[in-house]
């Protein structure tokens, strides 16, 4: 699908933007982007994993210190353990490569104590954040290079909800935090997945200053397209996008067991002062 009016729609549920718009491959792919739950046993074409990797690591990262690494998972009895800990999702099963990307500062800890220098400074939030963000944007990278290979990508925030059995899975060392899990494979054309509507750009893009109050008429709008694309898709979600999102924060227990993540972090090896 390229064109324009038409993915437009798609992603907004509704006909709001001109067709005279500037427009290439690349915008055509992210706007075409879906999340893929169920795939194909088929094997990736030899090299993909590396291409994936280059395209990720050509992300930008803050001041190059590059505080972030993947593990690329094939096995399929440690995929299973990874699933297990992630809500028993099946396309982790599923899909042949499933990569795990890691807040990793590790490598500067090490990189520090080979110069003969102390590295007090990793033990700040500001770290662990600047670890997180560049291991989102390496990610989002490598999803939008897989996407242009004709391949399927779904995100896995769930390997938070059990983070220290998820670093003993994969065995990693101290100041290493798995941040989510990615899987990537041929998507089953026989599960139909259509491009799920985003909030109106009026409810998202602020002009000068953040205006609050205004937001309120496009979720209104927004509730009536995200039920029309629940039934669509036979999807057991109950009410609107309002009503699940606000059960979704209601309480700790809300969270999945997130909410223990401070203790998480701390327990493998991050400060966060």
């Amino acid at each position: 699908m390229t064109n324009p009016t038409e993915l437009f729609h798609r992603r907004y549920g509704v006909d709001a933007f001109n067709a005279d718009i500037p427009w290439n491959e690349t915008i055509s792919h992210l706007l075409s982007h879906r999340s893929i739950r169920a795939y194909l046993s088929d094997p990736l074409p030899s090299n993909t994993l590396e291409t994936l990797v280059a395209a990720a690591q050509s992300a930008s990262t803050s001041s190059n210190l590059q505080t972030w690494s993947v593990i690329a998972v094939e096995d399929a009895q440690r995929k299973e353990k990874l699933s297990q800990l992630a809500n028993n999702q099946a396309h982790i099963r599923q899909c042949p490569l499933f990569l795990v990307w890691l807040a990793d500062l590790a490598r500067l800890t090490s990189v520090a104590e080979s110069q003969g220098l102390p590295h007090e400074g990793l033990d700040y939030l500001e770290m662990f954040l600047m670890a997180a963000i560049d291991a989102a944007l390496a990610a989002q990278n490598a999803v939008v290079a897989a996407e242009s290979l004709g391949l399927g990508t779904v995100y896995i925030g769930a390997l938070r909800n059990r983070p220290e059995e998820v670093a003993e899975v994969l065995n990693l060392p101290p100041h290493v935090f798995a941040v989510f899990g990615l899987c990537v494979g041929y998507a089953d054309s026989s599960v139909n997945v259509e491009v799920k509507p985003r909030l109106p750009q009026a409810a998202v893009l602020h002009r000068e200053t953040y205006q609050l109050e205004k937001q309120d008429e496009e979720i209104a709008l927004y509730n009536q397209i995200m039920k029309a694309f629940y039934n669509s898709q036979q999807m057991n979600v109950a009410g609107d996008w309002s009503e699940h999102s606000a059960k979704r924060v209601a309480f700790a227990e809300s969270l999945s067991g997130r909410d223990r993540l401070q203790e998480a972090l701390k327990n493998l090896g991050f400060e966060l002062r």
